[in-house]
């Protein structure tokens, strides 16, 4: 029987600390900087090193609500600085240091217990990889030996298969890059201040795809971004769409996984976000 697609959603936003913690732990962080790393080269680097020293577009069209202005000051360039090898053992290197430190205070069973569910649902999905070539690119790495890094690298799989579900959902609907950028933070108005800046768009861009978006009548025809009753259901029908897409995944593990590894989830990203090295995002669904 397969499970409610609403739990593939939930189970996500359960473990989306985790993955955070990539970005904000000291640890991995100091261990890309020792690299040589600098300005935004760890984020790109970091997570588009699974698909080998690839050039920009590559990035650009896997990262998706990037403009190409972003991504140009670190990729290529990053690749002359560190391997991709060597980048991904950085970073698990420096996981390896952090997530310990955040789970010291946890039942001992806690993290084996999802990192199993978590890697069940993982290889569930690799089993799929058509059309997912960032999911597909982790997918080849080896796992790790220990629970922390085994959830760690399972979270990873199931994020980036979703991401890519996500991303040939809005491509099927003709959605850009930036008109889903500018959606998400209709949606979700805490993240603007966080993510226009990120991404690298021009005013003129930004404008343009404001008016695209009013024209199909999913925005607001003045004021702050914000959505029309129609932009809110076609925004929650591409919702609805990923967490079907990612089905595949969870059904390995069935609704009583799922709600145990929603669970679990909840507990480490609370450890997490009180070590410092997470931090609670905005609900992306009402």
């Amino acid at each position: 029987m397969t499970i409610d697609r609403a739990l593939t959603g939930v189970v996500q936003r359960a473990m989306a600390p985790l993955w955070i913690s990539g970005l904000r732990s000291p640890e991995p962080v100091a261990a890309l900087a020792a690299l040589g790393l600098e300005g935004r080269q760890p984020y790109f680097a970091a997570r588009a090193a699974p698909l080998g020293a690839v050039p920009a577009p590559v990035v650009v069209s896997t990262f998706f609500n990037f403009s190409p202005a972003a991504v140009a000051p670190a990729i290529p360039s990053a690749w002359a600085v560190a391997s991709p090898t060597d980048i991904l053992a950085a970073q698990l290197a420096g996981m390896n240091e952090a997530l310990p430190a955040a789970f010291a205070g946890l039942d001992a069973s806690l993290v084996p217990e999802a990192a199993a569910l978590a890697r069940s649902a993982a290889e569930a999905a690799c089993e799929h990889p058509e059309g997912r070539p960032l999911f597909s690119a982790y997918a080849a790495l080896e796992w790790p030996d220990d629970a922390h890094l085994v959830l760690w690298h399972a979270h990873y799989l199931l994020r980036e298969f979703r991401g890519d579900g996500h991303i040939a959902a809005l491509t099927a609907e003709g959605i850009t890059g930036i008109e889903a950028h500018i959606v998400h933070i209709a949606a979700v108005p805490d993240l603007g201040p966080m993510y226009r800046p990120s991404r690298g768009w021009t005013d003129a861009q930004w404008d343009d795809a404001i008016d695209a978006l009013r024209a199909r009548g999913w925005l607001a025809q003045a004021g702050d971004l914000a959505l029309t009753p129609a932009g809110n259901e076609w925004r929650m029908a591409i919702e609805d769409r990923t967490d079907e897409l990612a089905v595949p995944a969870y059904d390995a593990i069935g609704t009583d996984g799922c709600t145990r590894l929603a669970e679990h989830g909840a507990v480490i990203s609370a450890a997490l976000i009180a070590s410092g090295r997470a931090m609670v995002m905005p609900a992306v669904r009402p």
